[in-house]
């Protein structure tokens, strides 16, 4: 007899290759590592087929939270072989703790698979490619907004989006927040209605009212992609059903479809093309079986039905109908009459196990997502081109530019670490990125340029050799990375191990000699670290393991950040929201600290400090010393221009002048942005030009991002404060300048600035009054409130919520609603002054710096003045 292996190494193509992975896993019951060793079967197709760059496809699952991305990704999976179909919606393979499974959250996940493309379907591709064969790049992004940052790091290796919509849900907060990411990075989006399957067993609405639903979907995401669309380098981004960059799905169950499917069903019925036919199951395209007539308009006649009602939605609503209600007997001739052959051991199943893998079967879903996004998604080849000069900060006419412009993987290595992702070996970290030009392979140096490396600089620069690389194959148990010796061309996503000790969180990596090249722009995160929780260990010896594990903590995730205190030795995390920072701890107490327990404080926001008026010059005299300075709010507008870097130490002197009203002298004289050198607030020097030293000017900077790092009402950061020095002479500049900052701002009438959500959730009707109870509750203000869209049980309510009343907010509203409310999502939307005066005693203010200035372990009360008495 022959050996199986090696019949199956030289003949079994892609579908024979799923049967096989199916027997073998569900019938023989191999293992772990018998499952990685059949995948190894394929490395060398895989790995022939990242040489070919026409046929790669790096894409990105994009979604709110809870729309089913990782439930549908599990379809993708299949079809590859890597798990089954009877598993598909349970095994949500790009998870990766127990605990994501348990919430329906995950962080971005990123697998390559296989698929090949039977002849017809590529009979209408116009792209180049070679043979049939296509290697997906996929990452799995997390829907929760605490985790934009993880979408971020998957968007900017990627060349295209599969947006994810539930059916009933619609286009949330985050939907439009991850779209908006994705045509800030020129990535092309294709979208998939998901949950179909809530419209036949949850809803039962009748095929008009879903087609009106599915299109409000459809408008409302090309609204969104109208505003945000860059026409010059994607063109036309909006989606069309008609079109085929729109499809429908299921991923619980495992089926869906694009209208193309259907149009190949019925073209030759009506005597038409397939193009003609698939015009015909979109829009207002209306067909009569009583006249056999199509017409634009509905004519009243019962029979008379829209085409995507009759010819798409019915027939799937009737196939689900007859199998959730076990009428076996007129299910068979149906499926006879399509086509669709059922193994012997599915007809024993019954009801909803039965529906799944009928509907499998004649829809799957990986056929219609995997043809979509072949055929509509770019090839790295394609979309380098367009890319290139929002990729690369140098020159776009030197050589690195045009490798990565051509996709060149003869030229100079172009490679850009998106994220560090810790090892399983509970040591090191693997960096994760992708291949914009050349190749990289193992045992090769590199040249890393950091994150704050500037050309021809030495910092953040480091030479350091590659040891093995990897194409990932997704993370946690049973999940493996497949090394490749022969290295890995541009237009591919890699692991790399043997770089943690120099790569943060992310990096350029480039040939050891290229001394000229540029890196590739950081990513721009749409969240900001505005939540806040003190750790200590619980036993004190543990304290290396803490400051170890904090630092792989921060190394971990592109957005957390943790800091120490150097005067009381504090330890913060920050995070952009309060889900976020609980997993953070978890996988600090779990994975970097090895179990050992850590104490954690209550969450605690950042605020930020201002004034109100324009203070007189204050002098303040010593023996040595004579300062004239002047504090001003800034004009409305300007700190969000800063923060948007439309200002900054570079460009600033024309907006100031036209947008406002700076005069030139001023906006010229600015000489420093502070606090850490770039934040909304400006330092003026307005002395006499022959009264300007470097060295006073030098102390006067440091003075000045002092009192802008730490204000006197609480020690918070400013927002918004325009410093003007005056006159300056004299000696003991720096402790004498931050007094008279300091004096200067709390004369000003000082105000205390919180953060505030933009807040977005979904429940019934029957709860919006215990809604609005929590939120009025919380210093909330109701912005909108709708029906989530035509046809849903739900209403929307979009409100802003101040940072600080938000927590606590998820688990309150859950238990206020009895469940109903299960997710709330919130995203930063801007900065608000209190209104109330913190030197006022019991005002709103004055009990926030209270609060403060304990947590600090200042004085309670806020100092009179911080003038030296002489």
């Amino acid at each position: 007899m022959r050996d199986p292996l090696q019949w199956y190494e030289s003949h079994l193509t892609i579908g024979d290759y799923v049967e096989l992975h199916e027997f073998v896993f569900h019938h023989v019951g191999a293992d772990s590592s018998d499952r990685h060793d059949i995948y190894q079967l394929k490395m060398d197709e895989i790995r022939r087929i990242m040489d070919y760059k026409h046929n790669i496809r790096n894409m990105s699952v994009i979604a709110h939270v809870y729309h089913g991305k990782s439930t549908l990704t599990d379809s993708l999976v299949a079809a590859a072989g890597i798990i089954a179909q009877e598993v598909v919606g349970d095994v949500r393979m790009t998870d990766t703790r127990a605990d994501e499974v348990e919430r329906g959250m995950s962080k971005s996940t990123g697998i390559s698979l296989l698929y090949k493309m039977s002849d017809a379907s590529l009979k209408s591709y116009k792209g180049e490619r070679n043979g049939n064969e296509y290697l997906i790049n996929l990452i799995d992004s997390p829907g929760h907004v605490d985790f934009s940052s993880e979408v971020t790091a998957a968007l900017c290796i990627t060349d295209g989006a599969l947006v994810v919509v539930d059916c009933v849900e619609g286009v949330c907060v985050q939907t439009e927040t991850v779209l908006r990411q994705a045509l800030g990075e020129r990535i092309r989006p294709v979208l998939t209605v998901n949950k179909m399957d809530r419209c036949f067993l949850e809803l039962q609405v009748d095929g008009e009212e879903a087609y009106h639903m599915f299109q409000s979907i459809i408008d409302k995401l090309n609204c969104i992609m109208a505003t945000y669309e860059d026409n010059t380098h994607l063109g036309d981004v909006m989606v069309y059903p008609e079109k085929g960059t729109v499809a429908f799905s299921s991923g619980l169950h495992g089926w869906g479809f694009t209208l193309k499917s259907f149009a190949k069903m019925y073209h030759s019925k009506f005597g038409v093309s397939e193009s003609k036919m698939l015009e015909r199951l979109w829009g207002d395209n209306f067909f009569d079986p009583a006249t056999k007539k199509w017409t634009t308009k509905n004519t009243g006649s019962t029979s008379c039905k829209r085409g995507f009602v009759q010819f798409c939605y019915e027939p799937i609503k009737q196939i689900i109908n007859i199998c959730v209600n076990d009428q076996k007997e007129n299910l068979w001739p149906i499926l006879r009459k399509l086509g669709v052959t059922m193994k012997p051991s599915d007809k024993d199943l019954r009801g909803k196990q039965l529906m799944k893998r009928v509907m499998q079967t004649w829809l799957p879903a990986s056929t219609a997502l995997l043809e979509m996004v072949i055929l509509h998604l770019p090839s790295p080849s394609t979309a380098q081109r367009y890319r290139v000069d929002n990729l690369y900060e140098g020159p776009l006419d030197d050589a690195y530019a045009n490798a990565i412009r051509n996709c060149d993987p003869e030229g100079p290595l172009m490679l850009y670490v998106s994220k560090m992702i810790p090892a399983s070996d509970k040591g090191g970290f693997l960096a994760f990125g992708r291949v914009f030009s050349g190749k990289v392979s193992s045992r090769r140096k590199v040249r890393i340029m950091g994150p704050y490396y500037v050309p021809e600089g030495e910092k953040d620069l480091y030479v350091k050799s590659v040891q093995r690389v990897f194409i990932w194959m997704g993370m946690g148990k049973g999940k493996k990375q497949v090394a490749v010796e022969e290295g890995v061309t541009c237009g591919n996503i890699v692991a790399l191990v043997g770089l943690d000790q120099c790569i943060t969180k992310n990096a350029t990596l480039t040939n050891e000699k290229e001394v000229r090249a540029h890196p590739i722009r950081s990513m721009k995160y749409s969240a900001s670290p505005v939540i806040h929780v003190d750790v200590e260990c619980k036993d004190k010896s543990d304290l290396p393991k803490l400051v170890e594990g904090l630092k792989r903590l921060s190394r971990s995730d592109p957005m957390v950040t943790c800091t120490t205190t150097d005067t009381c030795g504090k330890h913060t995390v920050s995070g952009a929201g309060e889900h976020y920072l609980e997993k953070c701890l978890k996988i600090l107490q779990d994975e970097f600290m090895g179990g050992n327990e850590i104490i954690k404080s209550k969450f605690f926001v950042s605020f930020r400090e201002t004034i109100l008026e324009r203070s007189s010059c204050t002098v303040t005299i010593t023996p040595h010393n004579k300062l004239y300075m002047e504090v001003s709010p800034f004009e409305e507008g300007l700190s969000k221009a800063i923060d948007d870097g439309r200002i900054g130490p570079c460009t600033h002197s024309n907006i100031l002048v036209d947008e406002f009203g700076w005069d030139k002298e001023s906006a010229s004289n600015i000489c420093a942005f502070g606090p850490e050198t770039t934040g909304p607030n400006l330092l003026v020097d307005m002395r006499p030009k022959y009264k300007t030293q470097d060295v006073v000017k030098n102390y006067m900077v440091a003075c000045f991002q002092s009192a802008a790092k730490e204000g006197p009402l609480a020690g918070e950061p400013m927002r918004g404060v325009r410093f003007d020095v005056c006159l300056l002479d004299g000696r003991q500049l720096i402790p004498m300048t931050r007094r008279d900052l300091c004096d200067s701002l709390l004369n000003s009438s000082p105000r205390l600035i919180e953060p505030v959500y933009f807040v977005e959730l979904q429940a019934p009707q029957k709860a919006l009054g215990r809604i609005f109870h929590e939120l009025y509750g919380r210093r909330g203000c109701i912005l909108e409130e709708m029906q989530s869209q035509e046809g849903s049980p739900l209403y929307t309510i979009k409100a802003n919520l101040p940072v600080i009343e938000s927590i606590g907010f998820s688990e309150t509203l859950r238990d206020a609603t009895f469940g109903q409310v299960q997710c709330v999502q919130c995203v930063f939307d801007h900065w608000e002054m209190i209104s109330s005066d913190p030197l006022e005693a019991g005002s709103l203010a004055s009990k926030l710096v209270a609060d403060i200035r304990v947590r600090k372990g200042l004085k309670k009360e806020i100092p009179d003045t911080f003038e030296d008495k002489v």
